[in-house]
C-alpha cells in the first residue's frame, strides 16, 4: 500500500603512540546468563506466534487488503499489468479465489564515474517472487492474509567502489550484500480480529515498511539507502522473525508494535534460532492528513533492543575485533576498509590487550512526513510534493547519531505520462563521536558526516515495465583509504550514475 511508512514494517558506519594504547573508558555489559537472555525474549516471540495461530481459525472481517493488486491480469501486450498476462484465464481465476503469484525482475546497473574507491561499472540484479493469499476469498475464514517474498540476487555491485557508507544501491543489500544467493525475505500471516485490530507473525522484511509517497520504495523511487530509510535504523535487521499488532482506530491512523529477532537475516530461516540473544521492539504511529484537500502523511517510529553488542568505545587494540563481530545491516560494512588501515599503519593493534567492551541495549527514534503541495482535482495519487525525515540514536553502539533527508517528488505530473514519477533529494548522516576516535585523530579519516544528493526519473514504459535514470553525488564520510599500493589516499566526491529496469511477469 502506498502509505506514509507502512502499516507493519520497521518503518527502519564509519566513522585509535603509547599513551593512546591505554584502555579507553567504555560501557561494560551487564552479566546476563545465557538462559535469561535467550529464554525471556524467545518466550515473548513464541507467545505472539502462538496467539496468531490460535486466532487464525476465528471468523473476523478484514479492515483492509495489505497489498495493492491489479483488478485483472488480462489485456493486450501494452496494457496488461503483468508481462505474462492472465495465463489463459487461470491467473484471474486464482485471483478471484484470493491467490496471487508474481515474479518481478529488478536490474540496477551502476557506474562510479569519478571519485570513490575505484571507477568503473557493475551490473546487479534481483529476482523477486511473491505469493499473497486472502483466506476470506479462498473460502477458509475472513480476515486472514498470508504474504511470502523470496529474493535472488545476482551479479556485482558498486557498493564498495563508491566508498560511501550508505549503500548507493539498496537492492544490492539483498539478500546479502554483493553475494549472489537466494533467501526468504518475508513470510507473515496477518489476522484481523475486527475491522480495527489485527495480529501479525512470521518473518518480516522491514524495508517494505518504509514506503511513502515519494521515498521508501527502492524498486521505483530513490536507490540510495539514505533516501530510502532513516539510516539511524542501521541496527534494524533487513529480515527477521517476530510478531506484533496493528490497530486502525480511526480512518487514516495506523498504529503498530512489533517484537523482532535483533539478529535476524534474510539468509537465516531457522525459527528455532530466533530471539536467542535478545529482542528488538519497534513501535510506530502513522497518520494520513489532508490540509486544503492535499494528501499527506506524518509518522514516528521508535526502536529499542536489549541485544548485547560491541561498544564503540574500545581500547584501540579492539577496533578490528569490534568491527568484525558487529554488522550494520543497512550500511555498506565499514569493517574491511578500517581493518586494511589497521594492517597497514597500526599492525600491533590487531592483537587485543583488553576484553571487548559491550553495550547491553540500544535505541533509535525517527520522524518523517510527506505532503503534496499540488494535486490534480480528485486524484489522490498524483501531484508534486515534499518529504522530510529526521532520526536520532544513542550513538553507541549505533555509529550514526543523527540522520536527515529532504526533497521534492512528483507522481504523474508530466503531460501524457500519468504513471511516471521523479524525485530530487538530499541526505546527511552525522556520525557518533565515539566511532573509531583513535583512527580519526591519528589519520584524519573524517567520519564526521556524509552527504548525498540523488535525482531520478522513473518512466512507465508499459504497465509491466519501468525504466529509471538515476544520478547520485556523494561527499563521502570516510575521507581517506588505503589504495592498492598500500598508501593512504584522499577520497574525492563520488559521482554514481545508473539505470534501473523493473519488469513484472
Amino acid at each position: 500500500m502506498r502509505e506514509g511508512g507502512g502499516a507493519c514494517g520497521g518503518g527502519t558506519c564509519p566513522g585509535r603512540g603509547a599513551s593512546e594504547r591505554a584502555p579507553l573508558r567504555g560501557t561494560m555489559s551487564r552479566d546476563h546468563s545465557d538462559a535469561t537472555r535467550s529464554g525471556r525474549p524467545r518466550l515473548v516471540g513464541w507467545i505472539i506466534i502462538a496467539a496468531v495461530a490460535l486466532v487464525g481459525t476465528l471468523a473476523a472481517p478484514a479492515a483492509a487488503q495489505p497489498v495493492e493488486e491489479p483488478k485483472a491480469y488480462a489485456g493486450d501486450f501494452w496494457s496488461r499489468p503483468r508481462l505474462t498476462g492472465d495465463w489463459g484465464g487461470f491467473r484471474d481465476e486464482l485471483a478471484t479465489r484470493g491467490i496471487r503469484l508474481d515474479v518481478d525482475l529488478l536490474l540496477t546497473p551502476q557506474g562510479v564515474a569519478s571519485g570513490g574507491r575505484d571507477t568503473g561499472a557493475e551490473f546487479w540484479g534481483n529476482a523477486e517472487y511473491t505469493l499473497n493469499v486472502d483466506t476470506g476469498k479462498a473460502g477458509l475464514w475472513p480476515g486472514g492474509f498470508l504474504r511470502v517474498i523470496a529474493n535472488s540476487g545476482f551479479g556485482e555491485s558498486v557498493l564498495g567502489a563508491s566508498a560511501a557508507l550508505s549503500p548507493v544501491n539498496t537492492a544490492a543489500l539483498l539478500p546479502k550484500p554483493n553475494d549472489p544467493t537466494t533467501a526468504l525475505l518475508h513470510a507473515t500471516f496477518m489476522q484481523f480480529l475486527s475491522p480495527q485490530f489485527g495480529l501479525i507473525a512470521g518473518k518480516v522484511f522491514t524495508l517494505d515498511g518504509a514506503h511513502g509517497e515519494f521515498t521508501g520504495n527502492y524498486r521505483t523511487q530513490f536507490l540510495n539507502g539514505a533516501m530510502t530509510f532513516p539510516l539511524t535504523s542501521a541496527l534494524i535487521p533487513l529480515s527477521a522473525y517476530g510478531g506484533g499488532i496493528v490497530a486502525l482506530p480511526w480512518e487514516g491512523v495506523v498504529l503498530s508494535a512489533l517484537a523482532l529477532d535483533p539478529s535476524g537475516t534474510p539468509a537465516n530461516s531457522d525459527v528455532s534460532e530466533a530471539f536467542r540473544d535478545g529482542v528488538m521492539m519497534l513501535a510506530s504511529a502513522k497518520v494520513a492528513i489532508k490540509p486544503f484537500g492535499l494528501v499527506g502523511h506524518q509518522g514516528v517510529t521508535g526502536m529499542w533492543s536489549d541485544k548485547e553488542r560491541p561498544s564503540l568505545t574500545q581500547d584501540p587494540s579492539n577496533i578490528a575485533r569490534g568491527m568484525a563481530s558487529e554488522k550494520f545491516p543497512l550500511l555498506d560494512d565499514p569493517g574491511p576498509g578500517l581493518r586494511r588501515i589497521l594492517e597497514r599503519f597500526f599492525p600491533d593493534l590487531l592483537v587485543p590487550v583488553e576484553p571487548l567492551n559491550k553495550k547491553s541495549d540500544t535505541w533509535t527514534v525517527f520522524y518523517s512526513f510527506d505532503q503534496y503541495l499540488w494535486q490534480p482535482k480528485d486524484d489522490p495519487k498524483r501531484g508534486i510534493g515534499i518529504f522530510f525525515s529526521f532520526g536520532a540514536s544513542d550513538g553507541n553502539p549505533n555509529p550514526l547519531k543523527y540522520t536527515y533527508n529532504m526533497g521534492i517528488g512528483g507522481n504523474g505530473v508530466v503531460p501524457g505520462r500519468p504513471n511516471d514519477n521523479f524525485g530530487l533529494g538530499w541526505a546527511r548522516k552525522d556520525f557518533s563521536s565515539e566511532f573509531v576516535p583513535f583512527l580519526r585523530r591519528q589519520l584524519d579519516l573524517g567520519l564526521n558526516h556524509e552527504d548525498a544528493i540523488e535525482m531520478y526519473y522513473n518512466a512507465s514504459v508499459t504497465s509491466w515495465l519501468n525504466a529509471t535514470l538515476n544520478l547520485q553525488v556523494i561527499e563521502t564520510g570516510q575521507k581517506k583509504m588505503v589504495d592498492s599500493s598500500g598508501s593512504l589516499k584522499d577520497v574525492n566526491t563520488t559521482v554514481v550514475a545508473g539505470l534501473r529496469l523493473l519488469a513484472r511477469f
